[in-house]
């Protein structure tokens, strides 16, 4: 871990970093040490976009401590900094709540507003509760935060409200909240507290007409009205909830007669916990959950499962029938990054000569979100000398990389240039967006082309629906090479491949064989040596469009993501007859079959 020193001048604190705020922080207890030793403790900060500056992700308050200290002493100072690599939010916010847990207890309200930031970049419950080494209740406890008000929660930070009290208003309604506020910031009222607060909410307290689903005209119990008729209230509550009961009846009839999956109703002594749930349409068996308040109130979840269901879809997805992982994968995690690397290599050569296609990846990712749309190019660097030497020396790379010199010529960026697109915002936008201005139509559709090939997630779902789409045959940008044949390390599938090329009976023959002598068989095949037939345009299946697996056992992340582009586009429309988006320079190239519902 290398420890740089950087300059005031070229930090600032990060969104990310979890004691952001407005205020400075108070530094008084730190700021005699950071005077007279400066800072001992590195701060962890990350690149932030702009030339030499960097952006704080744990070390605010010793950050803020040398900015006193400079102004008093009138001297320049830096600090220590650990530059951690461009992960993703949540990792980064990952690293600046351990290390701030550490240090300081945060608030509750913090930790919910870092905590719901984890939940929205992907972590689970579980996940967090691993990660800062917490129960999973008490997680939950703190996410149940987020059915607050906000004016609540800042009382809360602010120590103007107990503990107990907010954990009864986490369960109240957005209504039952609004009147308690209401209470509670009236001088001359008395909001309820604690266990009288309870009662307040659940101990009986007045159901309001505004709340009914069924038509008040035709209730035939009393209703009580206030003095100024604006409001009114159900005189009997075991009347008014037969009635509303009926009318949730009625609307999970009325679902499920339009084709939702299951319709669930929650009782008022359960409680929906949304941050247990993702969304799912309809067509994909999300439910409606009905949750019955004791006020009253019926709120409608439309399009929910359960989590384990949304991960569990996602295995069957990926093909793996049970809860845990494959004891032994049949790709290592270095082979399947070595045909990862291949198999993107040549989708990015082919969509970045498909500019009607790239241009509706383009809008796709736009709407939807991607991973790598910050924007930045996939790294397609690799530790592995070997993988990257065998990717410089593939077809679909030389060409890309002509490919990218033709655009940055075209643009008047320097040859030495190693991506058009780069991960930061600067000076040179507006003046990219003049030279863009004087090209043709169709010289911007290159340009974006490359843009969209540039920035293609590796091993991602589009990638596979592309490469699928637009035929492409890994025969034309790949072979089997030494790097490919030092990644071997099944047995099971060395044999496989060697029936592949050589045929069953010799497969069935050598079946005994160390690994060594299978790869040499293979590699004899491929070659014609040791006057073995040659086999012409040979691709392993997990490389080809679409790919498959030798074995049951699971662990090809290609085959993984073939399968999940499938389910995501099952029961879409058909593509309209005649529609060719594979290619604009490759009207030759057969359409390949699309993805099968």
């Amino acid at each position: 871990m290398q420890i740089d020193h950087i300059p005031l001048g070229r930090l600032s604190v990060s969104p990310i970093n979890m004691r952001r705020g407005r205020k400075a922080p108070d530094v008084r207890d730190i700021l005699p040490s950071v005077k007279a030793r400066g800072v001992l403790s590195p701060l962890f900060v990350r690149a932030n976009g702009k030339p030499d500056h960097f952006e704080i992700l744990a070390g605010k308050r010793r950050y803020f401590a040398s900015l006193e200290a400079a102004k008093e002493c009138g001297e320049e100072r830096s600090l220590p900094c650990i530059v951690i690599g461009e992960g993703d939010d949540a990792e980064a916010l990952e690293i600046s709540m351990i290390e701030n847990l550490l240090r300081q207890d945060p608030d509750e309200v913090t930790q919910w507003e870092s905590f719901t930031r984890l939940v929205k970049e992907g972590r689970s419950v579980e996940d967090i509760a691993a990660t800062f080494a917490l129960t999973e209740l008490q997680v939950k406890r703190i996410l149940a935060l987020g059915n607050l008000l906000p004016r609540i929660r800042e009382a809360y930070r602010a120590e103007e409200v107990d503990a107990a009290t907010v954990r009864h208003l986490t369960l109240a309604s957005k209504a039952q909240q609004k009147a308690w506020l209401a209470l509670f910031e009236d001088a001359e009222a008395y909001a309820p507290h604690g266990s009288q607060l309870k009662g307040w909410l659940f101990g009986g307290a007045s159901i309001a007409t505004g709340v009914a689903l069924f038509d008040l005209e035709t209730y035939s119990g009393q209703i009580v009205a206030d003095l100024f008729g604006e409001d009114g209230y159900f005189a009997d509550s075991d009347a008014f909830w037969a009635a509303q009961m009926a009318a949730v009846d009625a609307r999970k009839a009325a679902y499920l007669e339009a084709g939702w999956a299951d319709v669930v109703i929650v009782p008022p002594s359960e409680h929906f916990a949304s941050w247990e749930y993702e969304h799912a349409s309809k067509r994909k068996g999300g439910r409606v959950y009905i949750q019955c308040r004791a006020n009253g109130e019926a709120v409608f979840h439309e399009g929910f499962i359960s989590r384990r269901e949304a991960q569990a879809a996602e295995r069957r997805a990926r093909g793996e029938d049970g809860d845990t992982k494959p004891a032994r994968p049949e790709l290592t995690s270095t082979l399947a990054s070595y045909i990862d690397l291949h198999r993107h290599a040549a989708v990015s050569e082919r969509l970045s000569t498909a500019p009607s296609l790239a241009l509706r990846v383009m809008v796709a990712h736009a709407i939807a979100g991607s991973p790598l749309w910050s924007i930045r190019p996939a790294d397609t660097a690799s530790r592995n000398e070997n993988i990257a030497k065998s990717l410089a020396a593939s077809p679909a790379t030389k060409a890309l990389a002509e490919r990218r010199r033709t655009i940055l010529d075209l643009l008047g960026f320097e040859e030495s240039r190693e991506a058009l697109c780069q991960d930061r915002y600067g000076s040179d936008l507006v003046p990219i967006l003049h030279r863009l201005l004087k090209l043709e139509d169709g010289e911007v559709m290159q340009v974006l082309a490359l843009v969209v090939a540039e920035t293609l997630a590796i091993g991602s779902e589009a990638a596979e629906y592309c490469g699928q789409h637009m035929g492409v045959d890994m025969a034309d940008c790949w072979q089997a090479d030494e790097a490919f044949f030092g990644l071997l390390r099944d047995k099971e599938v060395m044999v496989a491949l060697l029936g592949e090329v050589g045929g069953e009976a010799v497969a069935s023959a050598n079946a005994t064989e160390k690994g060594a002598t299978l790869k040499g068989l293979i590699s004899d095949h491929l070659t014609g040596a040791n006057e073995r037939p040659k086999v012409e345009r040979w691709v392993p299946r997990w490389m080809a469009f679409p790919p498959a697996a030798y074995t049951s056992r699971g662990g090809v992340p290609s085959v993984a993501a073939a399968k999940r582009a499938e389910w995501l586009v099952e029961g879409e429309e058909d593509e309209p007859e005649g529609a060719d988006l594979a290619s604009d320079d490759h009207q030759d190239t057969p359409e390949a079959e699309p993805l099968a519902a």
